[in-house]
């Protein structure tokens, strides 16, 4: 259920958080406070300086039919350093990219990466979560536009494969967004690296983009230091996808 279906809009046509059925404001809260708290797990693994990197999350409401995506997700705010960062601080778009009335300042923008996240849930609609990193290792195999081969049983279980780059794409628009469907449609692998920018995750909610960004970093840094020593061994292409089913399928709890 969309959030413009279940609301009629201000006057403007901007939405109105405050408007909003209890519902839909106590998922949106619930969703600020696990986006604030995924933020934190970007420095923790080393993956973002300064004010670099974001994580965006799709509002899910459960009106008693079971969870159903709604046309909001929360992100960032733009320039904003960690430390900043709370859940009251969290920006909310409608899935065309605009911040709706939220509650925050009129001054605290969303990410200028917010284009791109509405774009890949505009057009992936199994993507609960989106993630941007600049973490090093993997913008450096990104600034070689060369993407990482499936040499290890992790990358093999996480990514179903190599890690693919995508185009080279300007930001501010949608553009970063189209390259990311492209490049991932079809595509076991919850990364993608777009050329000379820097990794981009999706997940089924936040937090499976956070772990995926956090994996992409692990893997690019350790088949960096073993082309260093050698040449590294592909993995053949049935012992991926009989690892990439297990560790998808079997392992962990459930």
């Amino acid at each position: 259920m969309s959030a413009s279906s279940s609301t009629a809009p201000s006057p403007a046509g901007r939405i109105v958080l405050a408007e909003l059925d209890e519902e839909l404001r106590s998922a949106v809260a619930a969703t600020r406070e696990r986006v604030a708290a995924l933020h934190a797990e970007l420095p923790r693994w080393g993956l973002v300086v300064w004010t670099a990197g974001n994580v965006s999350e799709r509002v899910v409401v459960d009106r008693g039919n079971g969870p159903e995506k709604t046309d909001l997700f929360v992100i960032k705010p733009s320039g904003v350093t960690y430390d900043q960062l709370s859940p009251e601080t969290m920006v909310v778009c409608s899935l065309d990219g605009t911040k709706i009335d939220d509650g925050t300042p009129a001054s605290l923008a969303p990410s200028s990466d917010t284009a791109a996240h509405a774009y890949v849930y505009r057009h992936m609609e199994h993507v609960g979560g989106v993630v941007h990193t600049h973490s090093t290792y993997a913008t450096a195999w990104a600034a070689r536009r060369e993407p990482i081969p499936c040499v290890l049983t992790m990358m093999a279980d996480e990514f179903g494969g190599e890690i693919p780059v995508g185009p080279f794409a300007l930001i501010g628009d949608d553009s970063i967004g189209r390259g990311i469907v492209e490049t991932l449609s079809g595509s076991r692998s919850p990364a993608v690296l777009m050329a000379n920018h820097g990794p981009f995750t999706i997940g089924a909610d936040g937090r499976a983009a956070v772990k995926a960004a956090a994996m992409c970093e692990e893997v690019a840094r350790t088949v960096h230091i073993a082309r260093d020593g050698g040449t590294p061994i592909p993995i053949d292409q049935a012992a991926i996808d009989s690892l990439n089913d297990r560790y998808q399928n079997v392992y962990g709890q459930h």
